[in-house]
């Protein structure tokens, strides 16, 4: 959004550089708050950003109501609209799961074939890696594990910040990986080139980092493993009977890789699991939506000549009515999260607008980026620089993607070299930071369990500012591109192979 003579709309004191003013006191809050004093609140978070909010709106020169326009243009970006929807989805299905027994059933699988603490983390990054490329999610996937398979892991003894950093490194690997993934289709598009040769040339980087990282957790597991807890009863009333809802999982893998939007195949999976709990005793359909109505309604009084309805409604104190359930806590769980994904986007279009992100991709084009090698290094580097500043990862590839094509297109490299570039950094990188969306999707899911398991102390909670060191697939696949940006490994140029047209998307 510039003027004709390419100079942007929305001024600041202090130059294009002073529109990334928001969002830079907003990791600078994040930092302080999840890294030095080890605060892992969302809500704190958001303050921290309305804040950098309000102090960019002081430094625009003219008209604020510009600045105001530009904030609700990127609150209401597809881009986080779909996060959001994702969350909410994935949210409501693990919730449904996890009060069908389904982690008293993983407890009870993982006992009968012997995986105990030493090897869960490495087993739960295969199977986290397996689910987020069946669904495309890897939001979804951090979700799902850490409400569903991060409670048995923490029963068996395994270490909770390498458990739940081996789920986002799952949820990493699925993010770059899938062809339904949105940071493979945005990588693809923006790079000119088609999904599916995309994800056939990006194999080799991906499989590499997932052989170093699946050997460091079975080191890592080993070395760090704990003792079991001791409790009879993990989440439910089953046993093994709760594994009735990998049915339910594998609908959704299956639906998606069919080609069905990811909201259809959750639901689909949500209703299955539903109907299991109700069908073989797994849960009440009040344990799903419940009308904690007061005992004084005249519907409660009457519920007993209406059992469809009573199924649904639980008497409490007047004081205490309220709506519950599964499905319930499992959107209601995402609340401050979707509220700061929406004012981070805002920021991010306030550095767009504002001329931030041309200022830096000039500086790199001009500046830094003068042979191939160090090129695709900056390709790297700059990829990273701007997740650190927007922690949506597609958000941050859509941000970044035009500079890798001008980059690349100057040097004459393949649209697919690029996408993989691209791709491989916004995915791993989400997972990684404190503040990512990958990680903060997955500790929101976590801030919940002390609730559901009287046994989960609020000890065992991860701190976000601890699991970065143990992202070894996010850290791997960055540490991959680097090496082949500056060995030349897997290097294509447009002559060499000729990426398919988009058309075939």
């Amino acid at each position: 959004m510039t003027d004709t003579d390419g100079t942007p709309d929305l001024r600041f004191r202090g130059g294009r550089l002073a529109s990334a003013v928001p969002i830079a006191f907003f990791v600078a809050w994040a930092i302080v708050q999840s890294g030095i004093l080890g605060i892992g609140d969302t809500t704190g978070l958001i303050v921290g950003m309305l804040l950098g909010l309000i102090l960019g709106m002081f430094l625009v020169v003219g008209d604020w109501k510009a600045y105001a326009d530009v904030l609700f243009d990127g609150m209401t970006q597809r881009v986080a609209a779909t996060a959001i929807v994702a969350w909410l989805w994935a949210g409501m299905f693990a919730e449904t799961i996890q009060v069908g027994g389904f982690v008293d059933g993983l407890v009870w699988a993982a006992d009968a074939v012997s995986v105990g603490a030493a090897l869960f983390p490495a087993i739960t990054f295969l199977l986290a890696a397996l689910l987020a490329t069946g669904i495309g999610t890897g939001y979804g996937t951090a979700i799902a594990f850490t409400a569903l398979v991060f409670p048995a892991g923490v029963v068996l003894g395994a270490n909770p910040v390498l458990l739940f950093g081996a789920i986002l490194s799952g949820a990493v690997f699925g993010d770059n990986l899938a062809p339904v993934s949105d940071t493979t289709i945005v990588s693809a598009v923006t790079q000119n080139a088609d999904i599916g040769g995309v994800v056939l040339s990006r194999l080799k980087y991906a499989l590499v980092a997932a052989v170093f990282a699946f050997a460091a957790y079975l080191l890592a597991g080993s070395a760090m493993a704990g003792q079991p807890i001791d409790v009879d009863n993990v989440g439910g009333p089953s046993t093994a009977l709760g594994l009735v809802h990998l049915v339910s999982i594998g609908l959704v893998i299956v639906t998606a890789i069919r080609g069905r939007h990811i909201v259809e195949a959750v639901s689909w999976g949500l209703v299955t699991s539903a109907v299991l709990n109700v069908v073989l005793g797994l849960a009440a359909p009040a344990d799903m939506v419940a009308f904690n109505a007061p005992r004084t309604s005249g519907l409660v009084q009457a519920m007993d000549a209406i059992p469809v309805v009573g199924a649904f409604i639980v008497p409490v104190d007047p004081g205490n009515a309220a709506v519950g359930g599964s499905l319930y806590a499992g959107a209601a769980g995402f609340f401050p999260l979707i509220v700061l994904v929406l004012l981070i986007v805002a920021g991010a279009e306030v550095m767009q607008v504002g001329g931030a992100f041309e200022a830096i991709q000039e500086f790199l084009l001009e500046r830094v980026a003068t042979t191939v090698r160090r090129a695709e290094t900056t390709m790297v580097l700059g990829t990273a620089l701007v997740n650190g500043m927007i922690t949506i990862n597609t958000a941050a590839e859509i941000a970044i993607a035009p500079y890798i094509s001008t980059l690349g297109r100057r040097f004459n490299i393949n649209g697919y070299r690029r996408a993989n570039i691209l791709d491989a950094n916004t995915s791993a990188l989400g997972y990684i930071f404190p503040w990512g969306g990958g990680l903060l999707a997955g500790y929101s899911a976590m801030q919940r369990l002390p609730e559901q398991y009287e046994w989960f102390t609020q000890s065992m909670v991860v701190n976000p500012a601890s699991v970065w060191p143990y992202v070894f697939h996010g850290w791997f696949l960055v540490a991959v591109f680097l090496l082949a940006a500056w060995t030349g490994y897997g290097r294509e140029y447009v002559s060499d192979r000729e990426s398919g047209e988009v058309s075939r998307v």
